[in-house]
């Protein structure tokens, strides 16, 4: 059974009928003995209200407009249970003892917390003079930001360039397939694309395998030094610092070559 709303148009047409409440009344159906605008009424007693209305010459109210403006009829929620004894007793003594607290914090207050900087005033100062002293006086012991960020900065652009030339390719071998079908220019497109990127990671692989053997090479040189000619600076030594030394371009060419040279 489907209950709807009374409307103004319901309220007026049941004082229109005579004996209508009484002749709409059923056991299982709610009362319209003191209907009001928003009360319950049936859907059954809608349409035998309605058939009243007909059967009385009452041809202005059709079932539209009894209707009109009427909404499924929502029972109000029931009413919340008086709360016992006990729960008005237990909830007494919460506030009474809530009210004690807040009475007791407001003759007593708290200490406020103290900060870190407040319990030990000298640390501040200590913590910068351990800094200052602590402070790195090479340019080496900074640290290798630089490095780092160029290092991060080829990787980037190393991506980067793999992926240009892997787009390029393939939107090249698309452009060039245009006649084809779908399936086969999707499946070239991707064959190209793969195969640009494996032969980008072998030339990269090959240019630091090259790399690092030159660097190998390098470190199979090894550097000795000569003691050449050796100045005495001094009194006892005064006929020899006064003694003017010749110098030739020929020799002192080869006596340069003589200062360093490379033995493998």
């Amino acid at each position: 059974m489907v209950l709807l709303t009374v409307t103004p148009s319901i309220l007026e047409a049941l004082q229109r009928v005579p004996d209508g409440s009484s002749n709409l009344q059923r056991d299982d159906e709610p009362s319209l003995s003191d209907a009001t605008i928003g009360a319950p009424i049936s859907h059954g007693q809608v349409v035998e209200l309605w058939n009243l209305l007909k059967a009385g010459s009452h041809k202005e109210y059709s079932l539209e407009i009894l209707l009109r403006g009427s909404r499924v009829y929502v029972p109000p929620p029931p009413p919340k249970p008086e709360p016992s004894d006990e729960y008005k007793a237990l909830m007494a003594r919460l506030r009474r003892e809530e009210e004690e607290r807040a009475y007791e914090r407001m003759i007593n207050p708290v200490p406020p917390m103290e900060t870190f900087s407040q319990r030990f005033p000298s640390s501040t100062g200590m913590a910068r003079a351990f800094a200052e002293a602590n402070k790195p006086t090479r340019r080496e012991d900074m640290g290798d930001d630089d490095v780092t960020y160029d290092e991060v900065h080829r990787q980037l652009m190393l991506i980067f360039n793999f992926m240009v030339t892997i787009l390029g390719v393939a939107a090249t071998l698309w452009i060039l397939a245009r006649w084809w079908s779908t399936p086969a220019r999707i499946f070239l497109t991707m064959g190209g694309s793969i195969i640009a990127g494996v032969a980008e990671v072998a030339l990269y692989s090959g240019y630091v395998w090259h790399l690092g053997q030159a660097n190998k090479k390098d470190k199979t040189f090894k550097e000795v030094k000569e003691v050449v000619q050796t100045w005495v600076v001094g009194p006892e030594d005064k006929e020899a610092a006064d003694k003017p030394i010749a110098i030739d371009g020929k020799g002192s060419a080869a006596e340069d070559t003589n200062l360093r040279r490379r033995k493998k």
